[in-house]
């Protein structure tokens, strides 16, 4: 009945499997259906209500998708009952119980904009992520790799994911949970990033 509830609301993870190295990850091929895809896209490139943001290690256009009024063909996705059935999937995925709270931030990134290393660790906070892309099919040379690593340092690379429209990137945030995007060379680069609380976060 949850992974009903799930499609329904837009979201399927399906049953990805989680991987433990670098850290807690799971791969997924496709989070939503191809008529969501589209009309999601497309309100990023036209409607969304943009803004610019700029901190030490990142350059990027965001917003939050909790508090900005839909287009009615997305209200469903980011309802009450969307986002509970999605944390439900996230929670049996990664075997944790996760608080009703949780946040939807929409991110663009840009040629020559990037996101650096890091890993989004603050004690007591989020405690699990995903992060949902979408594109007009981005090639090998625009650029907008999410990566993996082992440390944090820049060249211990554990893994490359190309940023496939529509696909997704899971993983539980630590210390360790070393992770970043490569710069954008061409194109658009937007996804959607959901952030999950456990009930007993990491001191």
């Amino acid at each position: 009945m949850e992974a009903r509830s799930a499609i329904v609301a837009g979201f399927d993870i399906g049953r990805p499997v989680r991987q433990a190295a670098p850290f807690e990850h799971i791969l997924v091929d496709r989070c939503f259906d191809g008529a969501v895809e589209t009309d999601l896209l497309s309100w990023l490139e036209q409607d969304a209500p943009w803004r610019l943001v700029e901190t030490d290690f990142y350059e990027q256009y965001e917003f939050s998708l909790l508090h900005v009024a839909l287009p009615p063909s997305l209200a469903r996705l980011f309802s009450r009952d969307g986002l509970d059935a999605l944390r439900r999937q996230m929670a049996q995925t990664f075997d944790v119980a996760l608080t009703p709270r949780l946040n939807a931030v929409a991110h663009k990134l840009l040629p020559g904009q990037r996101i650096a290393i890091h890993n989004d660790y603050l004690a007591g906070q989020e405690t699990h992520r995903l992060t949902v892309q979408l594109n007009r099919g981005l090639s090998d040379e625009d650029g907008g790799f999410f990566m993996l690593f082992n440390s944090f340092d820049p060249t211990d690379v554990h893994s490359i994911h190309r940023p496939v429209s529509a696909s997704g990137v899971g993983f539980a945030i630590g210390p360790d949970s070393h992770h970043a995007v490569s710069r954008m060379h061409a194109g658009e680069r937007f996804t959607i990033v959901f952030s999950f609380y456990a009930e007993s976060p990491r001191a």
